[in-house]
């Protein structure tokens, strides 16, 4: 496919057809995934290709307590999990009724494909380790080579999602995929041959996030806007 209809069309699918992936289908994927770049080119990432249906299906479990409390706070009109508003749900308030709503999750076992992906922290430089924030950048050396799994997948025919409910059980999947210590979990993603493929994304404009020379500054916008 086109390289800018890849960027334009890869969506977040969670829902997929039983069609079984081929080992060369999946191997081609992470083959086109690995020139992402990483900090110093030290690549600290790691892939578990999860097959085993148990283990699937443990894994969607532990991230039922995770999708329960975001959707109580989704539902409270709060932004998930934020880390500059803090949450004011308590736990007699997560409906636990809601969990039919996570069907992706309640049926992991059943997709084609699932990646574990980790990265070595002995291996990034978190520029930002000290500031008096949640850290970011330590995602630079993980991320681009996350979105490159979901572009090789889309340019398969396939599609997938970037799932983040599983991170707050880290040490539970320690356990299960025998992840090292020093490896933190950077997303699982579910990947398959989309029920329906999307091809019309809706997303802002570049005027919409982009200024010029400050926060404040003029919109950066060409002359034909």
């Amino acid at each position: 496919m086109d390289l800018l209809e890849v960027m334009r069309t890869t969506f977040a699918c969670r829902d997929f057809q039983n069609e079984e992936i081929e080992d060369e289908v999946i191997h081609r994927i992470l083959d086109n995934a690995r020139f992402a770049p990483s900090g110093g080119n030290r690549q600290g990432i790691h892939v578990v290709v999860v097959k085993n249906s148990e283990k699937k299906r443990k894994l969607g479990q532990l991230c039922g307590p995770t999708l329960l409390l975001y959707a109580a706070q989704q539902k409270a009109g709060e932004v998930p999990f934020n880390t500059v508003q803090s949450s004011s749900i308590s736990e007699q308030e997560i409906d636990t009724s809601s969990v039919h709503d996570f069907e992706m999750f309640n049926r992991l076992q059943e997709v084609p494909l699932l990646l574990l992906v980790s990265i070595d922290l002995s291996e990034v430089a978190s520029m930002d380790k000290d500031l008096e924030r949640i850290g970011l950048v330590t995602g630079a050396s993980v991320y681009p080579f996350v979105w490159n799994i979901l572009m090789a997948a889309r340019n398969e025919g396939l599609g997938g999602v970037i799932t983040t409910a599983i991170v707050p059980e880290e040490e539970s999947v320690r356990e299960i995929l025998d992840l090292p210590e020093n490896h933190a979990i950077a997303a699982m993603i579910p990947i398959g041959k989309p029920v329906k493929q999307l091809s019309q994304l809706t997303r802002r404009n570049v005027e919409d996030f982009t200024t010029v020379d400050s926060y404040k500054g003029n919109v950066f916008k060409t002359d034909s806007k």
